[in-house]
């Protein structure tokens, strides 16, 4: 008898508490749905107005199709002053993989080196990498700036390229990824077996810690394809400007002739990649997010 009368008060408990469980639910969904809006919404009238004929960019809905003529706009786009998108396109291409490989790779090797060798120095070294991901990479634009300017490499593609080839973010996550994910007993299994440091690293360390260095890679991609304040400060030369400082350029020439959708249209499609990048390695970048979220 009394077992049952205890019972009784858990159900405006329980009830009490899945309602909260709900509400909190409710809230949290809705935070995520305002902020997927305020990321999408921008996008879709990207789209929308790259579609639009010309002459009809401000008529219309803003957010709904109307004089459906993207296949004309893309044309203008990479016919206007000589097919100059083409150039900037591929220069983006190449300051943008060849600096996430670099840097991938460089981030590797730092991380796996602060991760599984003890060294005099090491959690200094390690705090400074840490200090500087806190400082804005706009402080650091003067002084590179400088330093180019010293060395004479100006207006080249050095001068956005060595920069980029640097990612303390990257090495913070690569010490984390090679602490969740290579085993300690795994090196010393290899190194009693033979294996240089070297072979190591490359056979045994960096096949493990591949899922996380697509995160990286995608990470550092993105953030040098969507850099303008850099090369902006590097570049003067047409022909060596990645596509977001062409863009702007564009856009600040509408009072002298440029079409006011060929900057639109130009941003969509250089939005292209970073989708293709993005759902071609998402699988891997996952997986990468998960490791480094373990430890």
């Amino acid at each position: 008898m009394s077992t049952v009368l205890d019972a009784r008060p858990a159900r405006p408990v329980q009830a009490a508490r899945n309602g909260r469980q709900l509400a909190s639910k409710v809230a949290v969904n809705g935070v995520l749905g305002l902020m997927a809006l305020y990321t999408l919404v921008p996008l879709w009238w990207l789209f929308v107005s790259a579609t639009k004929g010309s002459g009809y960019l401000y008529t219309g809905a803003p957010l709904w199709f109307s004089h459906f003529d993207l296949l004309t706009n893309v044309e203008a786009v990479f016919r206007f002053n000589g097919g100059v998108f083409s150039t900037w396109l591929a220069n983006s291409a190449l300051y943008s993989l060849v600096g996430a490989t670099v840097s991938t790779l460089l981030s590797a090797m730092a991380g796996y080196a602060l991760s599984k060798f003890h060294f005099r120095g090491r959690e200094g070294a390690f705090n400074v990498i840490l200090a500087s991901v806190l400082i804005p990479a706009p402080m650091f634009a003067l002084p590179l700036f400088l330093l180019m300017a010293k060395l004479n490499l100006t207006d080249s593609y050095w001068s956005v390229l060595l920069p980029s080839c640097v990612s303390p973010f990257g090495v913070y996550l690569c010490r984390i990824f090679a602490a969740a994910s290579v085993p300690d007993e795994l090196l010393e299994a290899a190194r009693l077996d033979g294996a240089s440091e070297r072979r190591t690293f490359y056979g045994i360390a960096l096949p493990l810690m591949a899922p996380a260095l697509v995160t990286v890679f995608l990470f550092q991609f993105v953030s040098i394809w969507n850099n303008y304040l850099l090369p902006s400060l590097m570049l003067n030369s047409p022909s060596r400007l990645p596509v977001t400082v062409g863009l702007v350029q564009w856009r600040s020439e509408f009072a002298n002739g440029v079409p006011p959708l060929l900057p639109i249209t130009g941003a969509f499609l250089s939005l292209i990649p970073l989708l293709l990048a993005f759902v071609s390695l998402q699988r891997f970048w996952r997986r990468g997010l998960t490791a480094g979220a373990v430890k």
